[in-house]
This record gives structure tokens, C-alpha cells and sequence, in this order.
């Protein structure tokens, strides 16, 4: 079975995280440059909430709020739920998929070591199937 651990090996362990008093438009520019569709957001070294694409749509945009003046920490979820390196894939998954988020930190204590999206947990549950299946007709063929 496979771990969070392995799929931020797979993966890579880049993070990108933006300040809780950044402004809104500074994390859309950095999260288009990256190509990516959440930021940590950092406060004094820690993990202080996440802002995503979907953040904005629902906080600034419906709401008429302009991105120039808004800082992060008025529109980021607080609440961050995390996964730890030796969870399952399969743990993680049922995770994001109870409570409807598509990213989550990883913590090893109290620091972050990467960050999973719904996306590296579904390539990694493939990736394993692919496998078995290859396995399997390997096995009946008799290879």
C-alpha cells in the first residue's frame, strides 16, 4: 500500500506558500506562474490556512471584492485539514474526499514537507492499479 511519503517522493516536495498579509492578486500571480491551484498560507513559519482558486471565486469575485485590496488571511480557509507521511494513499483520499478539499498539507510534527492535491492522490491510485492489473495478466498468462 502506498503512503503520502511515497507519493511526495514520486511527486517532489515543492511547497508554495504565500504570507497571511500578502493581498489576494499577489497569490493569483504566483499560483498562475506556478500553475497550480492552492497556496499554504504562512504565518510566523506556520501553516495558517490555505487559499485556492476556489477561495477567490466564492470570496472575492461573487462577492464584488477587489483582489488589489484584499489581503489573504480575509478570504483563506482556516481551517486546514493535514495528512502525515506514513498515512495510506487510500486514507488521504477518503479524507479529501469526506470533507471536499483538493489540497492538503503534509506535517511531519510541526513541519511541513509537501503538499498533496486530490489530483497526486487519484495519478497515485492509478499508478497502483495499472500495476496490479499488469501483475495479474502477467500471472494468468503465465509469465
Amino acid at each position: 500500500m502506498k503512503t503520502i511519503k511515497d507519493v511526495l517522493r514520486d511527486k517532489g516536495q515543492a511547497v508554495w506558500t504565500i504570507d497571511v498579509n500578502a493581498l489576494v492578486l499577489d497569490a493569483l500571480e504566483l499560483m498562475a506562474e506556478k500553475e497550480i491551484g492552492a497556496l499554504m498560507v504562512m504565518e510566523d513559519g506556520r501553516v495558517a490556512g490555505v487559499m485556492s482558486e476556489r477561495d477567490y471565486a466564492r470570496k472575492v469575485v461573487l462577492l464584488g471584492r477587489s483582489s488589489k485590496d484584499t489581503p489573504v488571511r480575509e478570504i483563506m480557509t482556516r481551517k486546514v485539514l493535514y495528512v502525515k507521511p506514513e498515512q495510506t494513499v487510500e486514507e488521504c483520499m477518503a479524507l479529501m474526499t469526506e470533507k471536499h478539499v483538493r489540497h492538503m498539507p503534509v506535517l511531519d510534527g510541526d513541519s511541513m514537507i509537501g503538499v498533496v492535491s486530490i489530483g497526486d492522490i487519484v495519478k497515485s491510485v492509478i499508478s497502483e492499479q495499472q500495476f496490479l492489473i499488469s501483475h495479474l495478466e502477467n500471472y494468468i498468462r503465465g509469465k
